[in-house]
């Protein structure tokens, strides 16, 4: 790993909470000038505000994630070219193994109702001894220092379900080479999951935002000893927004709008973090946070 862990945040908002404080924020600020205009704005009439409330067939209504694309639609690589001592199509390879893990790690339907993601785990460079025996270790037997969440979006299936089986996505992927002919990809991309509880009669939506930075190598087989078609992480960061934060136990637990109360219902005292807009990809997820904050919208 370098000397570099993995740095997680994770946020928990009830609808109650974001409600309460997302008209400021949407209107007053658009952060790093990114995209995230609410459709049909706000001020209007009592129909277009339930027009923004997420429902079952409209799980998306009232969020950004209402223009992204569509799963794996929304992780298009940039066009591959030869760079330093990388051929183009080692670039291309790069980029597509990157690509691939980002699928089976975030947007797999077995890897989100929590069983192993065996697909992505292929793609770990086996020679990072370290990282892959962490990674299994923390999928066998999850805790707060050995969280399978740091890799892989996952969550249990007897608590909730994906509504509409879509995940929204949109984010970025760049390249460059290190020294010594390696590739070296990053990639900063943000997953929006929309899920009911898994009683079939309850027609609660709530969202949860995973946003991940992936730094990752493909060293040249050829000038390295190394497995092809493998990936050497170097650094991941995630970043959770609406989710249970004292729960460790490998799964996302979202938190669902609060009928009849006031905010969510919790106490306002176990929320030493900040609260952040996790739309917004233009924050900086490099700090470690460990508090538990809230997010201003889901």
């Amino acid at each position: 790993m370098n000397g570099k862990a993995a740095r997680k945040r994770k946020l928990l908002g009830g609808v109650g909470v974001v409600l309460a404080v997302a008209v400021g924020a949407m209107v007053v600020v658009d952060p790093g000038g990114v995209r995230s205009r609410i459709p049909g704005g706000w001020g209007k009439k009592k129909e277009t505000t339930a027009a923004d409330t997420a429902t079952l067939d409209h799980p998306f209504a009232g969020s950004p994630a209402e223009e992204y694309a569509d799963g794996a639609a929304g992780i298009v690589p940039p066009e591959a070219t030869a760079v330093g001592e990388s051929s183009k199509e080692q670039v291309a390879s790069a980029l597509k193994l990157t690509k691939d893990f980002l699928v089976d790690a975030n947007l797999d339907p077995a890897t989100l109702r929590g069983e192993r993601p065996a697909a992505a785990l292929a793609l770990l460079d086996p020679g990072q001894d370290e990282l892959v025996t962490k990674v299994n270790e923390g999928l066998a037997k999850p805790g707060k220092e050995n969280d399978p969440l740091s890799f892989f979006s996952r969550f249990d299936p007897d608590e909730v379900r994906m509504v509409g089986g879509t995940v929204k996505t949109r984010g970025r992927m760049t390249f460059a080479e290190r020294e010594g002919g390696v590739v070296a990809v990053h990639a900063d991309y943000t997953f929006v999951y929309p899920l009911a509880k898994k009683d079939k009669k309850s027609r609660q939506v709530a969202r949860t935002i995973v946003r991940r930075v992936l730094d990752v190598e493909v060293p040249d087989p050829a000038r390295f000893r190394v497995e092809p078609g493998k990936l050497a992480v170097r650094r991941h960061v995630m970043d959770i927004g609406n989710t249970t934060c004292e729960i460790h136990d490998g799964f996302i637990h979202p938190e669902f709008p609060r009928i009849g109360r006031h905010g969510d219902g919790r106490d306002e005292s176990e929320r030493s973090g900040p609260a952040v807009d996790p739309y917004d990809s233009s924050r900086d997820l490099g700090a470690r946070h460990d508090q538990c904050g809230t997010v201003t919208r889901t």
